[in-house]
């Protein structure tokens, strides 16, 4: 971890714990915003497109193609990509059971129901005392072990994951509704509207929400405040 610069110093007070490195709404949203939007939508618009042009094994593979180059370009930055690691595992089952299947349904459904296992997992994870909304925070900013292990990070995260587990659960409702009694071209129509803008905003929320949940707490407050200052 960084040496505490300065500003840093004087804001830490005598714990012996090491203060975080600067950390900014604005700086996240713009840093790893766009990673987790590709992660997130790239695949199921590679799929569509391949599935239109060509058919359905050339969208299977053109999403499963688009999965392993977010992948290597995560892991030539030196970033772990959890999320897209975990996608990568299961864009290939995915595939696998797509083409064996030959139907843009099964296809597609396997997300769906993936999404309501995650939610059900969000909430559990709440309940369990270890917010997964953490876990994912990660990948956007290196929390220290200390601050990890605090009630700060349990409470707020866990407030993430309660809203993340409830968005999850039921946007996969609606979009399985959706897809066993409407149009392949519909169920996208209804997965871009409740992903794009209500996944964003969720993010969005969730970034800022970490970011004022830390600044104004007594236990990790005083770390950020020569950088609120600045």
């Amino acid at each position: 971890m960084p040496e505490p610069t300065t500003g840093q110093a004087e804001a830490e007070p005598e714990t012996g714990v090491p203060a975080p490195v600067p950390v900014s709404f604005r700086g996240m949203l713009f840093g790893s915003g766009p990673r987790f939007a590709r992660d997130a939508f790239g695949p199921l618009l590679a799929f569509y497109v391949g599935w239109k042009l060509v058919g359905l094994v050339a969208g299977v593979l053109l999403a499963t193609a688009l999965s392993l180059l977010a992948y290597r370009h995560e892991r030539r930055h030196e970033r772990s990509g959890l999320i897209v690691r975990f996608s990568l595992v299961f864009v290939v089952l995915q595939a696998i059971i797509g083409i064996a299947s030959g139907s843009a349904r099964v296809y597609l459904a396997q997300p769906v129901l993936l999404n309501g296992v995650m939610g059900l997992a969000f909430l559990g994870s709440v309940a369990a005392g270890r917010p997964l909304a953490g876990v994912f925070a990660q990948e956007l900013y290196p929390f220290p072990p200390e601050v990890r292990a605090s009630d700060t990070f349990r409470r707020v995260f866990g407030r993430v994951s309660l809203a993340w587990g409830a968005y999850l659960l039921v946007r996969s409702v609606v979009r399985l509704v959706t897809l066993t009694t409407s149009s392949v071209e519909s169920y996208l129509v209804v997965n871009l509207l409740t992903g794009i803008p209500l996944t964003a905003g969720l993010m969005t929320w969730s970034m800022w929400y970490g970011v004022r949940g830390f600044r104004s707490s007594e236990e990790w407050g005083w770390a950020l405040e020569g950088e609120a200052a600045g």
